[in-house]
């Protein structure tokens, strides 16, 4: 083979192997943005931002929102920041300027799926060719929506949440009507503590100790033969309060921020979260440990309460995921989509149980179910996935592990063999809450993708039509 014959094949060996740096262009287009439009834009986008994230949005969705308010005003390449509580937005029009850089610090989180529901579909609205003044204008007005529902309305819809609990486990009518009556009080206790102002760790502490209160007496009169508190559960009483004060937790929030890659954000989060749950047992041992010493004494059952029938499995699950949404400032929509996807969570987690999966990985099944299909549907009704699925994994939070482990330490009296068994239903209880977290965020996960393509395919629909 000739020299001259090998060059063009030496020529294509080596475009196959190497880029070519002369087929990069060594001028870009600078967009043209009068300067101050830049601290507007910015501004806009911080506070929206801010307000995301304050109502319950995860790192990744607000930095994604951030960044599609300033590139439907030409201000691309903007650098976003999302550290737990703070948020740094910066800009940098050319290398002849400073940055204009805007911070802002979220100092009261506290959901309210309406208000992200509405900031939502305005970040869509912008991203369709809003105006900037328009944009500004409708921010402000969102802004100042109240929370959707009074004060009365949340307690009770807190107190049907324990309800809806009890009812899973197949609890009597009895004990059905102490649970309402226990977890009323831990949250009128709870909503007066947050008047005060008093820190969340401390409140959920007097809620766990309230609703142990309650059990015990409970336990009391049926140990003295009083009916109708003879042959019943007051376990359940603690069980139901558990997750009623563990439902408003950002677990899915803090497992999805951990995938997307905001590891301070997500660590904060957990942490957040692990003092709050500390808070909850720190209130019900205290409780236990009061009763003994006053005489009361809850007895252990030979094994934690097992859900009832499956008609009432999937009642309860409605209630919680419906009071869920409730408390949380849902509308319509999200609560009517809540109290489906609880039934799919639940459809799902049972058949990984009759397939003899694990209970945590069962949770899983059954939060993967519930986050990927709340994708789906939160786009074509025009809802944030997370607040649909929050409300729908609720059911499964794992409130009787977390009694029963507790019981077990209480009636363990030091000895090594009973903190062991102590530790074990505590382990169970975790490993329960890290499978639904991590079914939820893999859902979203893998529902994110599909929602994009059914979009671009709806797009491309309508210019067809066109």
């Amino acid at each position: 083979m000739s020299a001259r014959s090998r060059r063009p094949l030496f020529s294509s060996v080596r475009r196959l192997l190497h880029t070519d740096p002369s087929a990069v262009a060594h001028t870009e287009a600078m967009p043209v943005i009068d300067e101050r439009t830049v601290p507007r834009v910015l501004d806009l986008a911080t506070r929206i931002g801010e307000s995301m994230f304050a109502v319950g949005a995860s790192a990744h969705e607000v930095t994604l929102a951030i960044t599609r308010v300033c590139d439907a005003y030409g201000m691309r390449g903007v650098q976003v920041d999302v550290t737990y509580n703070s948020i740094t937005v910066s800009f940098h029009l050319s290398g002849e300027v400073w940055p204009e850089t805007l911070v802002r610090v979220v100092r009261v989180t506290a959901p309210d799926h309406a208000k992200l529901q509405r900031v939502q579909a305005l970040v869509a609205d912008i991203d369709g060719g809003l105006d900037l003044e328009s944009a500004r204008t409708t921010f402000r007005a969102i802004r100042r929506v109240p929370f959707r529902y009074q004060q009365p309305v949340v307690i009770v819809a807190r107190a049907l949440l324990a309800v809806g609990v009890s009812i899973m486990l197949g609890a009597a009518p009895i004990i059905v009507g102490l649970t309402f009556v226990a977890a009323l009080c831990a949250a009128l206790t709870q909503a007066g503590l947050a008047r005060l102002r008093v820190p969340l760790f401390f409140s959920q502490i007097a809620g766990g100790f309230v609703t142990t209160v309650v059990a015990v007496v409970v336990s009391a009169l049926g140990t003295a033969g009083i009916e109708p508190f003879v042959g019943i559960r007051p376990s359940i009483i603690v069980a139901s309060g558990i997750v009623l004060m563990l439902a408003g937790l950002t677990v899915v929030g803090a497992a999805q921020d951990a995938i997307d890659g905001f590891a301070l954000t997500a660590g904060g989060r957990i942490l957040d979260l692990t003092m709050q749950t500390l808070g909850v047992v720190i209130g019900i041992l205290v409780g236990l440990e009061l009763g003994g010493v006053l005489g009361f004494t809850m007895d252990l059952p030979d094994d934690p309460a097992p859900f009832g029938p499956l008609v009432n499995q999937f009642a309860g699950a409605i209630i919680i995921a419906v009071a869920v949404a409730v408390f949380n400032g849902a509308g319509i929509r999200i609560i009517l989509v809540s109290a489906l996807l609880s039934a799919v969570t639940l459809a799902g987690y049972s058949t990984s149980v009759a397939l003899n999966l694990h209970p945590a990985a069962a949770s899983a099944v059954g939060a993967l179910l519930a986050s990927f299909l709340g994708m789906l549907i939160a786009r074509n009704l025009h809802v944030p996935s997370v607040a649909v699925t929050t409300a729908a994994i609720v059911p499964l939070v794992p409130g009787v592990a977390v009694f029963q482990g507790l019981l077990e330490m209480v009636h363990a009296a030091g000895t090594s063999t009973g903190m062991l068994l102590a530790g074990g239903s505590l382990i169970d209880a975790a490993v329960i809450g890290i499978g639904l977290a991590s079914g939820a965020s893999l859902g979203l996960y893998l529902g994110t993708p599909v929602r994009a393509t059914l979009a671009s395919v709806a797009k491309t629909r309508a210019r067809v039509r066109r």
